[in-house]
């Protein structure tokens, strides 16, 4: 704090000193609170408690002072000369706005365009408000250009007013004459006058260019430098001298595509590239040896040159940026050429050697496109339907037009014979406890034919009672089934016939013999019904008059009805020429008959379908037993 004790002296810099025995130097309070408001305070006292050097005057005191007129003070005050009237012609001389503006004109009788776009430039004179259009020449344009609208005051609505520079902004649209112009920016002095005054501008816009003019525009011309390239030193250092690649072209993924293999040849004398078809012997396809002609390729082309015609006219180095070299065929990977991506697996030696001298790869690996065929789809047949033969429904499932199946020619050749057997029905119902059936069964086939002897006043037709069939043994799976085999017939068996139950009561002579030449492929119980057999074939009577075996073709008492049972035994046998022929043969001395031995033989040896029971039966009332 500076303070003068001297009063004398003037408060002057210089003249005053600092009191060195102060010590105190607080402020006095200058807020309050009053009924919880803030209420400022003037300090009554300076720093330390300092008397303050101004006259403490209250608020309503400098008030009144402030509202005191200075008139009475120092007297009316003394009237400045007027200023010099200047018209507004002399101050707004020379003075224009200047608006750039552009209008849409419709060109209906031409097919190349539509509509036009024209820029003009619009003057606004201060000095009188008037205005004026004018549109900058364009030479050879062909179009009557210039001053549009001359200067003169403009109309703006039908009730007699007049633009004024107040209604010009950018960004807004006028129409003079029928025509609406779009103003998109001013000049500079325009700007400036027009905030000077007030009035906000909008932002200025992007003048629109004429379509058609544009279009007619020659494009910049580019000035490259000549490459120091030499032709004619690549043409002679590299003549003759081919990189060959092998590439494949995979397809599969669309429908019908496949995986193809391509040469590609890469002459380094010109920098062209030619594509090779490999074929294979019997591929059907036409034996032209070029995919692609040898041309240079382009690899990236102009932004304005992908809608080039390129199938009728040849790519030039103006609409290509860069060509494919040597540098961008590289074993292993994918290179796309007039859409298709080919992929570069293998190279010759010579091309190897050149990469290795010319870019340092030493090592460029085979790669193995080879790709392994998928496991053959099992075939497997629909489940069997239960009609015919499961042989014969397969045949369909293999050929369009099915064929018969193959027969074992050999086993029909070396087994043609047939086993006979004497059956009898289980049934629960008493008329069928005393039908009897032949079982045959074909060696040949391993088919098995049922016929039932008819009995006379039975009250069942007898006959055929089963065709020619193989016979599938219960229980057998359906899609593998199991067929009845000659070991599965012996004295005692049951033999299931589509759902009806067999008892095998006897056989004949040719089938014991058959079992007893084949007795491996019988089991131990069958082989003992034979051994049964023959013992009470065997054993001797025990009364001298032997007691007449059991009919078994009950109800052929007489001849005659023998007779009947042998044809209709005969009725289906197609052979019968051939068995009169063998008896024939065998009666010598045409007496009409032929020994029992004899007869049994023919009978064997022309499989004739009758049962050896009843063939015995006959013999019995013809006197030759």
């Amino acid at each position: 704090m500076v303070t003068n004790p001297v009063h004398g002296l003037p408060f002057l810099p210089g003249s005053s000193f600092t009191d060195s025995t102060k010590t105190t130097f607080h402020r006095s309070q200058t807020l309050g609170y009053r009924n919880g408001y803030a209420v400022v305070q003037r300090p009554t006292v300076g720093i330390g408690g300092d008397r303050l050097p101004y006259n403490q005057l209250s608020q309503a005191e400098l008030e009144e002072l402030a509202n005191k007129a200075p008139i009475l003070t120092y007297g009316p005050p003394k009237q400045a000369p007027p200023s010099e009237f200047v018209p507004a012609h002399v101050v707004f001389d020379k003075k224009v706005l200047r608006f750039s503006a552009y209008f849409q004109e419709d060109v209906p009788l031409s097919t190349e365009e539509h509509y036009r776009i024209r820029q003009v430039n619009i003057y606004y004179y201060l000095e009188d408000d008037s205005m004026s259009v004018i549109e900058p020449v364009v030479e050879n344009s062909g179009i009557p250009q210039g001053k549009l609208i001359k200067r003169q005051r403009l109309a703006k609505n039908d009730v007699g007013d007049h633009y004024h520079w107040k209604d010009l902004n950018r960004g807004i649209n006028i129409t003079i004459y029928g025509k609406t112009f779009h103003i998109v920016d001013c000049d500079r002095f325009t700007q400036e006058f027009l905030e000077s005054q007030g009035i906000e501008l909008n932002p200025p816009e992007k003048m629109a260019l004429d379509p058609y003019t544009e279009l007619r525009k020659e494009p910049v011309r580019k000035y490259i430098t000549p490459s120091d390239f030499d032709q004619l030193k690549q043409f002679l250092t590299f003549d003759k001298q081919v990189l060959r690649f092998y590439a494949i072209w995979d397809d599969t993924d669309s429908l019908f595509g496949e995986c193809r293999h391509y040469i590609i040849h890469y002459y380094l004398m010109d920098d062209t590239v030619e594509i090779r078809e490999v074929h294979e012997r019997n591929n059907g396809r036409d034996p032209f040896p070029l995919l692609m002609n040898r041309q240079r390729m382009p690899k990236v082309l102009v932004e304005n040159a992908k809608n080039f015609p390129q199938c009728v006219l040849e790519i030039s180095d103006q609409e290509v940026l860069e060509w494919y070299t040597a540098k961008d065929f590289i074993v292993g990977k994918q290179l796309t050429i007039l859409g298709r991506t080919f992929f570069i697996y293998d190279c010759d030696p010579f091309t190897r050697q050149f990469y290795k001298d010319k870019f340092g790869m030493p090592d460029l690996p085979r790669i193995d496109v080879s790709k392994k065929e998928p496991p053959p789809v099992k075939q497997e047949l629909p489940p069997y339907n239960g009609y015919g033969l499961i042989e014969d429904s397969a045949q369909n499932c293999f050929a369009l037009i099915p064929k018969a199946p193959r027969k074992d020619v050999i086993k029909m050749l070396v087994n043609d014979k047939v086993l006979r057997y004497l059956a009898a029905l289980e049934s629960p119902i008493p008329e069928d406890k005393d039908r009897r059936f032949v079982f045959s069964y074909f060696l040949a086939t391993d088919m098995i034919s049922i016929f039932e002897p008819p009995v006379r006043n039975s009250g069942i037709l007898g006959g055929k009672f089963l065709g020619r069939t193989k016979v599938v043994k219960p229980f057998s799976p359906v899609d593998n089934p199991i067929y009845y085999a000659p070991s599965d017939f012996y004295i005692g068996a049951v033999i299931e016939v589509f759902s009806h139950r067999f008892v095998i009561l006897d056989t004949d002579e040719y089938v014991l013999k058959y079992m007893e030449s084949n007795a491996s492929q019988y089991s131990p119980e069958a082989l003992a019904s034979i051994q049964n057999r023959i013992r009470k074939q065997d054993a001797p009577a025990p009364e001298p008059e032997p007691e007449p075996e059991p009919e078994k073709y009950p109800g052929l008492q007489n001849l005659d009805i023998l007779i009947d049972a042998l044809q209709m035994h005969l009725k289906d046998y197609s052979c019968k020429d051939n068995l009169q022929e063998a008896f024939k043969v065998h009666d010598k001395d045409d007496s009409g008959y032929v020994d029992k031995e004899v007869f049994f033989k023919i009978c064997d040896t022309l499989n004739v379908p009758v049962d050896d029971s009843l063939v015995k039966e006959v013999s019995l009332n013809c006197g030759l037993g």
